[in-house]
């Protein structure tokens, strides 16, 4: 049995890996850092391994035996204050995992990267052929995740690396079900003036597989969706939902003033803005994401985004996330 070692097994993406992985008949070893992540882990049939992104010898130990590794893990904040602790994990952590793998003559190593690697400062449609420009970025995101990549293309062992774009679908406990939760409470200050392109979580870990059991070494994918803007994203909910809905998106030029005096104020509180510049930054750019390479190249599909919200609201129902029932 084929044996692979996987990181961020009990977050939003790395769950449904873990699946996609269990399902191929591989023998996972998972990342973990906390009891509950051990259970959620040992549920889906797979080996949790306690141990951090920071300690070498122990991801030597625990990768040794593996023939694949797919490192899902990453640090997601948009807050500046966690930017040494961020670049720690998408930068250090890949570097020390890549270490290891090459350690142990590991002969997959499968990176979920991001889109953010071009960054926000990037107009109009990207392909893989587009120069990335995430490492000229302000954002500590955009910047750690484009080093993080860069470091996986030097590697010594065979790569494939995926950007995702806006993820969503069911299992998610902490992106976009946050504003569908505040959307359902009718609490949802206001709409940023951004767009995006919405991939189903499903079709991204399937698309990973696959590369893998293709071998597309030395290839890059960006795994896109339907495109909306936040506006309109934001009414499919309140529709779907039964909730009213601000209008219309708040200017940027606002989103971005209201980021920065949230963000001087946490400086003074110590507590985690609810908006700061580099989300304002973000929210406000109107992605456009081609993922006609991962179509195809992998049978990548899109899955139309009502039907992926349709599927996102029904697990939140039934994981009472929202509460008074769709119409």
């Amino acid at each position: 049995m084929t044996t692979v070692f996987l990181t961020g097994a009990s977050g939003f993406l790395g769950s449904h890996l873990l699946r996609e992985l269990r399902e191929a008949g591989c023998e996972v070893r998972a990342m973990s850092r906390r009891a509950e992540s051990d259970d959620a882990i040992v549920a889906h049939g797979a080996l949790p391994v306690r141990l951090d992104l920071s300690d070498r010898a122990a991801l030597v130990s625990a990768i040794n035996g593996c023939q694949a590794v797919f490192h899902a893990a990453a640090d997601t904040s948009l807050w500046r204050r966690q930017a040494a602790v961020q670049s720690a994990t998408n930068i250090q952590g890949t570097e020390n995992l890549l270490y290891a793998a090459q350690s142990v003559g590991v002969k997959a190593f499968l990176h979920t990267s991001s889109v953010s690697a071009w960054s926000h400062l990037l107009h109009g449609v990207v392909d893989e052929s587009v120069p990335q420009r995430g490492g000229d970025s302000w954002v500590n995101y955009e910047r750690s995740k484009y080093l993080g990549e860069q470091a996986v293309r030097r590697a010594d062992v065979p790569w494939i690396v995926f950007n995702p774009s806006h993820i969503l679908g069911p299992g998610d406990r902490h992106n976009w079900a946050r504003l569908i939760m505040m959307v359902d409470s009718e609490k949802l200050p206001g709409i940023p003036p951004g767009a995006g392109a919405f991939a189903d979580v499903r079709e991204i870990a399937r698309a990973q597989v696959c590369a893998w059991q293709l071998q597309r070494f030395g290839q890059s994918y960006l795994l896109g969706g339907e495109h909306a803007s936040f506006v309109d994203f934001v009414h499919r909910i309140g529709t779907a939902l039964g909730r009213h809905t601000p209008r219309k998106a708040t200017p940027a030029w606002a989103l971005m003033a209201f980021g920065r005096l949230s963000d001087a104020w946490s400086r003074i509180s110590g507590a985690e803005p609810q908006i700061t510049p580099e989300a304002a930054a973000l929210t406000s750019h109107r992605l456009q994401v081609d993922s006609s390479k991962a179509r195809r190249e992998l049978d990548y599909r899109e899955t139309p985004l009502d039907t992926l919200l349709a599927d996102t609201l029904a697990w939140m129902q039934q994981q009472a996330m929202i509460g008074r029932g769709t119409r």
